[in-house]
């Protein structure tokens, strides 16, 4: 009987979710008869569907906003709307393995109800630090939402049969705060696809009459650094007087109203374009017309610690990279960035002027290109992330022999 897995994720649905859709669709190729549970957005609409063969159920999100109570009744909904949905796709048989995706880490009591009634296994896909998280997007904070955070990571961690990590900082924290074994701990990063993410034809206009273009693509919330971009470009045309670079800042979140209306407050118009979340087509044209990519996030405990996805597309787009140097960051991007000094007296002047140092350097730029795109082929893409998350799944359902 083909084994039946059961993906789960709350914060963005398939196949928006890069990193989720291919592991369902390296299952898929396996032999797995894959459903994902999500919410709806981004072309994914209500209820059943199967898309390229994996069978979707997918419900209305609810985002009520305003702070704590908001983020207990967002995550509140989505987990009574997929134990319903699970227990609807449940109709069809037995599932082998169940697949949890964070944020949030509220899943393990669906887990635990599947492995009592199924023998179901579970595996914690770890994508995202909720406790430094909610450190770094309020500091100084705590008290019991804190407290409840790490009870949650806790018992995700506590319940999982095994924990895939996206990079090793993550699975030096599953082994020691999450208590795992090195054996049930296998790092699968987050690899762009080289073929559906490369150079297409520029388009000139995007850089809107300036020299250069500098691009940033990604969410825009507290933590992401997008205030460092706007901050940094401030200071290169009003204090340097560098009219010479356009910035195409490219996505959305919670910041991103009041991102426009700092840009406009900083005189930044003619310089700074924020289109929101725009199509993969205006994506591609775009990364391809720029000549830097911008992974401005913040040293705090989170970014400290985590993949930028970003940073990786840029790569992809044989884009050189300016970031702030931090752990994982480097470790993403080599000698394919430039690194800002996160701890220098002012981190905005810092990343401003590594940013100019990149853009002047044509040369530089080429090379530094050239060896990222090398990198996501040779070392970063997900087929070279394939085999090892398979092989989870193949030894927690005893499958042997595979080539």
């Amino acid at each position: 009987m083909t084994p039946r897995v059961l993906i789960v994720v709350q914060n963005l649905p398939v196949p928006f979710d890069r990193r989720v859709w291919l592991e369902a669709q390296t299952l898929r190729d396996g032999g797995y008869d894959v459903t994902v549970i999500c919410p709806t957005g981004h072309g994914t609409r209500r209820g059943r569907s199967v898309i390229d063969g994996i069978t979707v159920h997918a419900y209305p999100p609810y985002a009520p906003g305003g702070g704590a109570l908001g983020y207990v009744l967002e995550y509140a909904w989505s987990f009574l709307a997929t134990d319903r949905l699970v227990r609807r796709a449940r109709r069809a048989g037995r599932f082998a393995v169940m697949q949890a995706c964070n944020p949030p880490d509220i899943f393990a009591a669906i887990a635990r109800r599947l492995w009592r009634r199924d023998g179901t296994r579970f595996v914690f896909d770890h994508h995202d630090l909720c406790p430094e998280l909610f450190r770094s997007r309020w500091p100084g904070r705590g008290g019991l939402a804190l407290r409840g955070l790490e009870l949650l990571e806790r018992a995700t961690f506590h319940t999982a049969d095994h924990v895939i990590s996206t990079n090793e900082s993550y699975a030096a924290l599953a082994r020691s705060r999450g208590g795992k074994q090195p054996e049930r701990v296998t790092v699968v990063r987050t690899g762009p696809d080289p073929v559906r993410l490369r150079p297409v034809a520029p388009d000139p206009e995007l850089r809107r009459g300036r020299r250069h273009l500098a691009a940033y693509v990604g969410v825009m919330g507290p933590q992401d650094g997008v205030d460092v971009v706007l901050a940094a470009a401030d200071h290169l045309v009003h204090t340097l007087g560098r009219t010479d670079i356009a910035f195409e800042l490219m996505g959305s979140g919670d910041c991103h109203e009041q991102l426009i209306a700092e840009r406009d407050r900083r005189g930044l118009q003619e310089f700074v374009h924020l289109p929101g979340r725009v199509s993969d087509d205006y994506l591609a044209t775009a990364l391809s017309t720029a000549d830097v990519g911008l992974s401005p996030d913040p040293l705090n405990p989170l970014n400290d610690l985590s993949t930028m996805n970003k940073t990786m597309e840029y790569l992809a787009f044989a884009l050189p990279v300016v970031a702030f140097d931090l752990v994982e960051t480097r470790v993403s991007a080599g000698d394919c960035a430039v690194y800002a000094d996160p701890r220098a007296a002012d981190p905005v002047v810092a990343y401003a002027e590594a940013l100019a140092a990149l853009v002047d350097d044509e040369e530089g730029r080429a090379v530094m290109g050239k060896r990222g795109r090398e990198r996501v082929e040779q070392q970063l893409a997900w087929e070279h992330q394939a085999p090892a998350y398979l092989a989870v799944y193949d030894h927690l359902c005893g499958i042997t022999g595979r080539a």
